[in-house]
């Protein structure tokens, strides 16, 4: 940090640090990173920005193939939102997967770097066959307050606000969030890390919804169509071993000035 503004911005994640659900990968993906390292740059002109994250990774991966790249950057803010593939999995580890999340904290602020990270919203209010889920997000919430604390990271609860879980803010495949939640992400994140001009609006309502409540009918068969075009897919890779980030690679793996696209896009 130089004169009080971040220089090095660098993002450690999944798909949501990747930015799916905002854009797509043709026209290119945007994100709560590239939207906070936008806000950045607003107090910051000079700062450059590196997202490391790739779709589908455990937190064990995130910690295994981004944290040391992420170091050698040098970065002086960097966000490290990982877990939530761990909670989907029959074998989810509460405490295996929060000590990889608390060893990038642990690493990345004894470099010197201000980190700042999310605690996750309650997705079965908005895909109610998650429920099982449901006390996994807890658990796991849990523990990164709890790691956030012990290393002094910027947290930002969405998990307590209803706005986190208004559909609006969520991707047609309810595991994403739309342009607007990454929108709010980002707001969440500069508002823990005291970013000049930001605030706690992002806590509030987005507003009332105007699109006609669904009978009981048509909202069973818009779950049986989630089930069938997302969540079927999603546990058929499972089965097979497979995953979203095979092949891919990060798409912002060095710092560069906000805005300026990675070569290649």
């Amino acid at each position: 940090m130089s004169n009080g503004q971040y220089v090095r911005y660098v993002a450690l994640g999944d798909s949501q640090t990747e930015g799916v659900g905002d854009g797509d990968d043709i026209a290119g993906l945007r994100g709560f990173a590239d939207r906070l390292a936008e806000r950045i740059a607003a107090v910051s002109p000079e700062v450059r920005y590196a997202n490391l994250a790739v779709r589908g990774r455990l937190a064990g991966q995130v910690r295994a193939e981004q944290l040391g790249p992420a170091l050698a950057l040098r970065p002086d803010v960097a966000t490290v939102v990982a877990g939530v593939n761990d909670l989907l999995r029959p074998r989810f580890d509460p405490d295996e997967t929060a000590a990889h999340v608390e060893a990038m904290f642990a690493a990345l602020t004894g470099a010197g770097a201000r980190v700042a990270t999310v605690t996750f919203p309650d997705i079965t209010r908005i895909a109610p066959i998650a429920r099982p889920v449901a006390p996994r997000i807890a658990a796991l919430n849990e523990r990164i307050r709890v790691a956030a604390a012990r290393h002094g990271v910027a947290l930002a609860e969405t998990s307590p606000h209803a706005a986190a879980t208004d559909p609006r803010l969520w991707a047609a495949d309810r595991l994403h969030a739309s342009p607007l939640g990454h929108d709010r992400i980002s707001a969440a994140l500069a508002h823990a890390l005291d970013l000049p001009g930001s605030d706690d609006s992002w806590t509030r309502d987005v507003g009332p919804d105007t699109a006609a409540p669904a009978g009981a009918v048509r909202t069973a068969a818009a779950e049986l169509r989630w089930a069938a075009g997302f969540l079927g897919p999603w546990l058929l890779r499972r089965l097979r071993g497979r995953s979203s980030g095979d092949g891919r690679a990060a798409r912002r793996p060095e710092l560069l000035p906000v805005g300026m696209p990675p070569v290649g896009l």
